[in-house]
């Protein structure tokens, strides 16, 4: 597998963490949004899988949560995955 499937793999298992911690909190998109101070559309895109985020909007992310940062990427993967 080369590095951009393997990215996109990776993307979109992050962005279905991201979207369960999101749910389980009971955010809606436009809450998270303000407490992650992140446009609506782009954390949409995140959910989707559809951009590679900064560790800054890691940060962003897991504050606005109340997460560990290492529990956004607890997500299943398996070696072949990525």
């Amino acid at each position: 597998m080369d590095v951009d499937d393997a990215l996109n793999k990776f993307l979109i298992a992050f962005g279905k963490r991201v979207k369960e911690l999101r749910e389980s909190k009971n955010y809606t998109l436009e809450e998270i949004d303000a407490l992650c101070d992140i446009d609506p559309s782009d954390f949409s895109k995140i959910e989707k899988g559809k951009t590679n985020i900064t560790f800054r909007t890691l940060i962003k992310i897991s504050n606005g949560l109340n997460v560990n940062p290492k529990e956004l990427l607890d997500f299943e993967s398996k070696k072949d995955n990525f």
